[in-house]
């Protein structure tokens, strides 16, 4: 674990754990870093996500519901990003189902000249579904979130060729996957 994510960790833990006692200045000051961090792992995780605060707010709802159930004798991040992780899938499944990106391709086609753009939209979104986790979150990251290999290398906790690897990987399982549909690469 890095430095950041182990200042972050001790921080946190002892943050919540005051919070947990009735602390609520510092409970509010943990809500408001953890809102940053949230969102940042939501689109390093999920990629460009139509709702993104609202997302966060849901989350640190989530976060809020639960707080009782932390037990500050264990690691404080695993603990919130499961939360985060269950509850963004969730937000997903009710937001971006195939059906509502459809019906929205319907509405656009009939004001829009472009409804190709939607398609590759809808095909990016698959495509990237497809992708490992680790492929799917260094695209995120260098793609969507624009990190350097460097900085994604850091996030991530491995080494800078590794993250470049991974990269290459990631663009290579793309392309085949591409190739596979007959969509252009």
């Amino acid at each position: 674990m890095n430095k950041r994510f182990l200042d972050d960790e001790v921080r946190w833990a002892d943050w919540m754990a005051r919070a947990q006692a009735g602390d609520r200045a510092v409970y509010e000051t943990l809500l408001a870093e953890l809102g940053v961090a949230i969102e940042t792992y939501i689109r390093v995780r999920f990629g460009p996500i139509d709702a993104l605060e609202d997302c966060v707010q849901e989350c640190l709802i989530a976060v809020h519901a639960a707080r009782q159930t932390y037990d500050p004798r264990r690691l404080f991040r695993p603990w919130l990003f499961t939360i985060v992780r269950h509850r963004t899938i969730d937000l997903l499944r009710q937001r971006r189902t195939w059906l509502s990106m459809l019906d929205a391709f319907g509405a656009e086609a009939q004001g829009d000249e472009q409804p190709d753009r939607l398609l590759r939209q809808i095909d990016g979104v698959r495509i990237l579904e497809q992708l490992s986790p680790d492929h799917r979150e260094m695209i995120a990251l260098s793609k969507y979130g624009g990190y350097t290999t460097a900085e994604a290398a850091d996030y991530l906790g491995i080494t800078e060729s590794a993250a470049k690897a991974r990269l290459l990987r990631a663009l290579a399982a793309i392309r085949t996957l591409l190739e596979a549909e007959g969509l252009p690469a």
